[in-house]
């Protein structure tokens, strides 16, 4: 056993090292000229919340009633904020880590993940100041709340696999990011952040409730109602396993996720080698 544990540690010690500095390095680089510097990382979810909220919840009324509606709303545009930072951060990795790929060799999904532990680490500060607030905004902390790390570990997960996607394909494909831009335009959209998805079944009496179980298909979504329902409001945010009675439906959300970064994972370590010469 000691042995089999020295060969690991021996064999991803080097690989340990240089993704820390990586990660060190990025997050520094991030907020590099900025006058408030990390604090940034804070304030940009904040006053995007406060827009959210002045123009959906008190003029377009998208509210569920709850005192715990605000903070909710915190928590999920926080959560989105990390998906769309890690995704469009991991994506161009590859490319802007290029000098160092073509002078030294290494592993080079070490690039992608510290792009996206880089966003990682700007989640958990969000995290903390939205339990801050929850203390003040009515938030039930429940026990559950030992699954929210479970809930983040799975939203980190499909960031990564779709990173390594996008990684793989920006090297060849610059468009991507444009792509990319409206893909998440429109899924922000599609997961309810900004809108309680009581609202939808509100909306569609007849076919309301089926439309939102499908929307809670979505991984993304799923893992944010997760995050809220166990940190936030039990009571009031329902979720793929409160609102779908089969199993292997609840699980279907999941199923996505480990695919996604079953392909993700495939794709680039089929093409990294080719990386270096192309950049």
């Amino acid at each position: 056993m000691e042995q089999i544990k020295e060969r690991l540690v021996n064999r991803y010690r080097y690989s340990w090292i240089l993704l820390k500095e990586m990660v060190k390095t990025d997050f520094k680089l991030r907020y590099e000229g900025s006058w408030l510097g990390i604090a940034w990382s804070v304030l940009k979810p904040l006053m995007l919340f406060a827009v959210m909220y002045v123009v959906f919840v008190r003029f377009l009324k998208f509210s569920d009633g709850t005192p715990t509606y605000p903070i909710v709303l915190l928590c999920g545009i926080s959560l989105w904020n990390f998906f769309s930072e890690a995704t469009t951060m991991g994506m161009q990795s590859v490319v802007t880590k290029g000098d160092i790929l073509r002078k030294i060799n290494f592993p080079k999904y070490i690039t992608v993940v510290a792009a996206t532990v880089g966003s990682l680490i700007s989640l958990a500060i969000n995290m903390v100041v939205v339990i801050i607030f929850g203390l003040f905004s009515h938030a039930h902390f429940t026990w559950r709340i030992v699954f929210v790390f479970l809930n983040i570990g799975e939203l980190y997960m499909l960031a990564l696999g779709v990173s390594m996607i996008l990684a793989t394909l920006y090297v060849w494909f610059r468009d991507m990011q444009h792509i990319w831009e409206v893909v998440l335009q429109a899924l922000f959209y599609a997961v309810p952040i900004i809108y309680p998805i009581t609202m939808i079944e509100q909306m569609s009496p007849e076919h309301g409730k089926t439309i939102a179980k499908l929307m809670l298909m979505n991984p993304a979504a799923q893992s944010i109602m997760d995050v809220r329902h166990n940190l936030i409001s039990p009571e009031n945010v329902p979720t793929v396993w409160t609102m779908v009675n089969s199993w292997y439906i609840q699980i279907v959300p999941i199923l996505i996720t480990v695919v996604i970064f079953g392909i993700g994972f495939s794709l680039f370590r089929r093409y990294n080698y080719k990386f270096a010469e192309i950049l």
